[in-house]
C-alpha cells in the first residue's frame, strides 16, 4: 500500500512519509546516562510522541536499558478524583507495556496502594523487577490538570531518591508546555506557576521544527514512492509559509497531492503551494481551528492584541511571552523581538478575529466592480464610507479585542470585497504603530496603512504617510489609502469625524487619507 502524508496522531515509516524521527530532538543520552529527570516540549502536532516512541524503541533494542513511551492523557477525564485517574492511566500503562516491550522487561501486577500512592508504588515494584534500569517518557503530562497533576508530579518526585533499581532510572515528561505552565486550577484556566512539584528536573528542552533541507527531503519521499516531484521553489515557499512547522508541511502537501494534483505526471509548483494554503486557512481544520481558540485567553490576548496593531508590547510578563512561544504561537527573530509563528498563522489569526464581525455584517452590494469585472478603487472608497457611517461604530462592539476593533471591522469590510477573487495580505509587526493591508483584486493593488490615534500622542497623519509610501514601494504599487481611527477620549463625535480627503506622499504617489 502507497504512503501519504500524514496530519493525524504518530507516524510509522510503514505507512507515512517521514524522517528520521529523533533528529530533531535534542541529544538525551547524557542525561539519561546521568539518571535526569527532564522535561521536553513542544507545540502541538510537531512531531514529539513519533520521535519519543522511536527513541524509547531504539533504547530498548540496545540492551542496556528498558525504554518505553507511555501516556497519561486518560487521566484527563477525572479532573481531582485521584484514585480513578491513577486506575486509569495505570491500566492503559499495562497493556501499552504489554505491547511494546518483551515480556521479561514487563512488570509484575501493579502495587495499586492508596490513592495518591498508585503511580509511585507500581513504579516502585516495576523497577525492583526489572532487569535493566527503567527510562520512561511520560506522554501528554500537561493533559493532567489540578490535584490529580500535582499528585503524578508528586510521586514521582517522592520516587526519585530511589532510582536506579527501586525506581526508573530517568523520568521525561512531555508535553507542549514547561512544569511551571500546567494547568492547577479549577477548570485549568491558571498555571502552577512553579516547578516545585517537579523540583528534580534538570533540564527543559524543546523540539524544533523542520529545516528548509528536511522540509525538501520529506517531499522527496513522495517523489521515490510516486515520481511526482515537488520543485525546489515549491518546497522553499511551503518552508517559508510554515517556517518549518510539521503539521503544516504535511498538510500542505497532503490537500495538494490528493486534492488538487492526483496525476503524478504534474509537477508540483509554487502555484499549487499557494493554493493549498488558502484552502488550509479556509477550512481551518483541527489544527488551525484549536490554535484560534486560544486567542480569547486572557494571557494570549494581552499580547497578540498589541502585536496586531503594531504596538510594544509594555509590561507584560515573561512567562507569558514564553508561553505564546511554547505553544507555537510566536516565535524569536534571530536578531529581533517577538513575531508571529509563521506566514499562515498571520493569516488565520486575524480571519479568526473577524469573524464575529463579518457574521454580523449587512448584506453589501459589491458597487465596487466595473462592468467588466475589475475593481473600481474610487468606489470602493465610497462604498467604505457608506458602510462605515451606517454600521461602523455598532461593530465596534462584535470582538472582545476593543484596541484592534476598527482594524478587525475594517477587515471584514475587505474580506467581503476579495471574497469575489481577490487576497487580503497582512503585515504587522511590534513597535511599528501600524497594521499594513494590501488588497489584490485582479490588475488592482491597493495598499492600506492602518493607525490608531489614542491619547498622549500626536495626529499620526505623517508618519503614517511615511509609513505608506515605504509599504507602497515594498508592494510595488502607487496608490493607497491611510486610514485613521480615533479613539481617544475627547475624539469628536463618530459621525463628525468621519471624513476623507486626497493628499501624496513626499515621492508623489496618491493617496487617501480616511479618518474614522
Amino acid at each position: 500500500m502507497p504512503r501519504w502524508f500524514n496530519i493525524s496522531g504518530p507516524c510509522n515509516s510503514d505507512d507515512h512519509y517521514m524522517l528520521s524521527p529523533t533528529v530533531r530532538l535534542p541529544s538525551l543520552e547524557r542525561l539519561i546516562r546521568q539518571r535526569s529527570y527532564f522535561v521536553v516540549h513542544a507545540p502541538r502536532q510537531t512531531g514529539k510522541t513519533t520521535a519519543m516512541l522511536a527513541l524509547a524503541e531504539q533504547i530498548t533494542s540496545m540492551g542496556e536499558y528498558c525504554a518505553v513511551t507511555l501516556s497519561v492523557e486518560v487521566g484527563n477525564a477525572f479532573k481531582d478524583d485521584i484514585g480513578g485517574a491513577e486506575s486509569a492511566i495505570l491500566d492503559t500503562w499495562r497493556d501499552t507495556i504489554a505491547f511494546r516491550l518483551p515480556a521479561d522487561l514487563q512488570p509484575p501486577n501493579w502495587g495499586y496502594g492508596a490513592p495518591g500512592q498508585r503511580i509511585r508504588s507500581s513504579l516502585q515494584v516495576w523497577a525492583q523487577n526489572c532487569p535493566r534500569p527503567i527510562v520512561l517518557f511520560i506522554d501528554e503530562i500537561d493533559s493532567l490538570e489540578n490535584q490529580v497533576l500535582i499528585s503524578v508530579l508528586r510521586q514521582l518526585r517522592d520516587g526519585y531518591p530511589n532510582r536506579p533499581k527501586h525506581f526508573p532510572s530517568s523520568v521525561a515528561l512531555i508535553g507542549m508546555r514547561d512544569v511551571r505552565d500546567y494547568k492547577v486550577a479549577s477548570g485549568g484556566k491558571e498555571r502552577l506557576n512553579t516547578a516545585s512539584p517537579f523540583n528534580i528536573k534538570d533540564r527543559s528542552l524543546t523540539m524544533r521544527y523542520f529545516n528548509e533541507k528536511e522540509v525538501v527531503e520529506l517531499y522527496q519521499e513522495h517523489t521515490k514512492d510516486t515520481g511526482q516531484v515537488f520543485t525546489n521553489e515549491a518546497a522553499q515557499i511551503a518552508f517559508d509559509l510554515t517556517q518549518g512547522q510539521p503539521w503544516l508541511i504535511n498538510a500542505l502537501a497532503k490537500e495538494i497531492v490528493e486534492e488538487l494534483v492526483t496525476d503524478t505526471q504534474v509537477t508540483i509548483t509554487v502555484e499549487h503551494i499557494n493554493q493549498a494554503k488558502e484552502i488550509l486557512i479556509a477550512r481551518k481544520d483541527t489544527h488551525l481551528d484549536s490554535l484560534a481558540d486560544r486567542l480569547t485567553e486572557t494571557r494570549i490576548k494581552a499580547i497578540m492584541e498589541p502585536m496586531l496593531a503594531g504596538d510594544t508590547l509594555g509590561d507584560t510578563p515573561d512567562d507569558d511571552r514564553q508561553y505564546l512561544v511554547d505553544l507555537g504561537l510566536l516565535r524569536r527573530e534571530p536578531n529581533g523581538g517577538l513575531v508571529i509563528a509563521n506566514p499562515i498563522y498571520r493569516e488565520v489569526i486575524p480571519r479568526v478575529l473577524t469573524q464575529g464581525a463579518s457574521d454580523s455584517l449587512p448584506s453589501i452590494t459589491p458597487t465596487w466592480l466595473h462592468k467588466d469585472g475589475d475593481l473600481d478603487v474610487d468606489a470602493l472608497q465610497e462604498a467604505f464610507i457608506d458602510f462605515w457611517r451606517q454600521h461602523g461604530e455598532p461593530l465596534l462592539s462584535t470582538t472582545s479585542y476593543q484596541e484592534i476593533a476598527p482594524h478587525i471591522v475594517l477587515m471584514a469590510f475587505l474580506h467581503r470585497v476579495v471574497n469575489g477573487g481577490g487576497t487580503l495580505e497582512r503585515e504587522y509587526a511590534i513597535g511599528n504603530g501600524r497594521m499594513d493591508l494590501c488588497l489584490k483584486y485582479k490588475k488592482v493593488t491597493l495598499g492600506i496603512e492602518v493607525k490608531t490615534w489614542r491619547d498622549k500622542i500626536k495626529d499620526p497623519e505623517e508618519k503614517g504617510l511615511d509609513q505608506l509610501e515605504a509599504y507602497l514601494a515594498r508592494i510595488k504599487a502607487d496608490y493607497g489609502w491611510l486610514c485613521i481611527f480615533d479613539r481617544r477620549k475627547d475624539a469628536p463625535a463618530f459621525i463628525d469625524r468621519l471624513n476623507t480627503r486626497n493628499g501624496t506622499t513626499k515621492k508623489g504617489r496618491n493617496v487617501v487619507i480616511i479618518r474614522a
